[in-house]
């Protein structure tokens, strides 16, 4: 079964980062959906914002958790229900609450959860059994 964590406000704090270890350990398959822009496309524009290794802190979070690259996805901005669509994620864990509007707007199956709510585990738990 497949999981989605945004990762500014979601997966870069500790409990959310432990829980996303719990799944991994439980054998689930863990992604990380973004608004940032992939490395690549920072290099192919410009960007006067973006510093050296923008992405490196996320980099740092999948090598602890054992994400593989190819489970990372940057959307550079697009609404992240974009990509999520028709690929059959469980849910996708997030802070954004616009970004958890347009998924529970679309027709997908993939449920948003605010980490903001004091419950988030907990449903996230409760999907997955």
């Amino acid at each position: 079964m497949k999981v989605s964590f945004d990762f500014d406000g979601t997966l870069s704090e500790d409990n959310v980062e432990e829980f996303a270890k719990q799944l991994i350990n439980d054998g689930y398959e863990v992604w990380v959906v973004t608004s940032r822009p992939s490395d690549e496309d920072l290099t192919n524009s410009f960007q006067p914002w973006a510093k050296p290794n923008w992405n490196l802190d996320i980099w740092d979070t999948c090598e602890r958790l054992n994400i593989p690259k190819e489970r990372v996805k940057f959307t550079s901005y697009v609404d992240k229900i974009e990509f999520l669509k028709g690929k059959e994620f469980i849910f996708h864990l997030d802070d954004d609450v616009d970004e958890l509007v347009e998924i529970m707007k679309s027709d997908d199956n993939c449920l948003p959860i605010n980490v903001n709510h004091s419950e988030w585990k907990e449903t996230c738990l409760d999907l997955l059994k």
